[in-house]
């Protein structure tokens, strides 16, 4: 059986409902066909909620936005966070918030997990991946220059993988590279199949 046959076996209509250039990309160079369809949601979570389940969480919510799903559409939400020790790393509001945050992970190993929700008219499954990374002892003008130049303050624990700071500075990955760019392309791809 080729690829082509397998793609086949997904009988729906995909529509990914995340604005990631990131998670776009993935899962366009893994040959899926989909159409990007957004909804306004509210990311916030209970201070109470473990972190290890705050992504699965935001996926929840994000896929909750869709009240209808059509007949033979299948919507995928995803959220990734970072967790240092029990703390989650958003977003960095700005420059200092985003030093500061590498500047912990500096020298440790932090946790990134994705949380994935597909759902058709029918059913629904949630779940997630876990990936550990460790960064080398980070210089401080290594940080500043990599804030400075890719500013990103659009992704969470303040560094994208696949960037300078990641060629340079991460020593080991225990888990999916891919999960941690945002999204385990491995599962959907297994959980898409057997839908």
């Amino acid at each position: 059986m080729d690829f082509y046959s397998v793609l086949l076996m997904i009988k729906h209509k995909l529509i990914l409902a995340s604005g990631s250039p990131r998670r776009q990309q993935l899962l366009r160079e893994a040959g899926f066909v989909f159409e990007v369809r957004t909804k306004a949601t509210d990311e916030s979570y209970p201070q109470s909620i473990d972190p290890i389940a705050v992504a699965k969480y935001i996926a929840q919510k994000k896929m909750d936005a869709f009240a209808h799903i059509g007949e033979g559409e299948l919507v995928i939400t995803a959220d990734t966070v970072v967790k240092l020790d029990r703390t989650i790393l958003g977003k960095p509001e700005d420059r200092d918030e985003a030093i500061g945050m590498l500047t912990e992970m500096s020298g440790r190993t932090h946790e990134v997990i994705t949380g994935v929700c597909l759902k058709n008219s029918e059913k629904q499954l949630l779940f997630d991946a876990l990936t550990k990374v460790t960064f080398r002892a980070l210089a401080e003008s290594e940080i500043k220059y990599y804030v400075d130049e890719w500013q990103p303050f659009d992704k969470a624990g303040a560094y994208g993988i696949q960037e300078w700071i990641g060629m340079v500075g991460i020593e080991r990955i225990e888990g999916s590279y891919f999960n941690v760019v945002g999204l385990p392309v491995h599962q959907v791809y297994e959980h898409l199949i057997s839908f």
